[in-house]
């Protein structure tokens, strides 16, 4: 029995639309993040950031290996998995018999979807302790997006999600987001690394001096990217 892997897949578009980018990060069958990869798209929509992350996502994965693909995109999942078959019975008309918004990248991913095993799962976005996979893919095309300029790494150098960016969370999730950073903060004030903010791992990942940390081990800011609080000090902060 072949193992699937899992993956998750975003777009971004500053403005929407604005300065837009596609990104994916796929990981194994437990969920450990193994690869990313993220493209800019000039000046495009929030949408089509989304459909080409999930087309570039198909096109660089293995389609005899089973599948699962995390996303916060709702018009995503339905365009692919609710709307298509009708879509393609009406000639590419909506029931209102408009032309179908976006719809050569939809019919790529149809095409790219034949007889594939994929599951698609909704997940909320910015939410705090949400979804890891999620909150890389995210960051790695909002990266990707203001920079406009494509990038793709390995675990040692996946995009680190910033712990308080929880903006765009319900109101709950903002407070609960807002409380946890002044207890981190406090934390930090009472710490070694000189003032720096320290938090649990939520994934794995790679410190700059080359060592691994741990998921639930305690980080910190080392330059511009995370890793060990002792570490910090050794490493001019961004």
């Amino acid at each position: 029995m072949v193992e699937r892997i899992i993956a998750a897949c975003d777009g971004a578009a500053k403005g929407n639309p604005g300065p837009a980018a596609w990104a994916f990060v796929v990981a194994d069958s437990a969920g450990v993040p193994q690869r990313w990869q993220a493209g800019a798209l000039g000046h495009s929509t929030n949408n089509i950031g989304e459909l080409t992350a999930l087309e570039q996502l198909l096109a660089s994965t293995d389609a005899g290996t089973p599948l699962e693909v995390r996303l916060d995109s709702t018009y995503t999942r339905d365009a692919v998995t609710k709307w298509l078959a009708g879509w393609k019975r009406n000639g590419f008309k909506t029931a209102a018999g408009k032309p179908v918004a976006n719809r050569e990248l939809i019919q790529r991913i149809d095409a790219l979807l034949q007889g594939r095993d994929v599951t698609f799962v909704y997940v909320p976005a910015h939410q705090v302790g949400g979804d890891p996979l999620n909150a890389i893919a995210d960051q790695a095309a909002s990266d990707a997006a203001r920079s406009q300029q494509s990038a793709g790494g390995t675990a040692a150098d996946l995009p680190v999600p910033d712990p308080a960016a929880a903006t765009a969370a319900p109101r709950a999730t903002r407070a609960a987001a807002s409380s946890a950073a002044s207890s981190a903060s406090s934390a930090a004030k009472r710490g070694s690394t000189g003032g720096s903010r320290t938090l649990a791992a939520r994934f794995p990942g790679t410190c700059p001096c080359s060592r691994p940390y741990a998921k639930g081990d305690t980080i910190t800011k080392v330059g511009s990217s995370w890793g060990h609080p002792e570490c910090a000090t050794a490493q001019p902060r961004s």
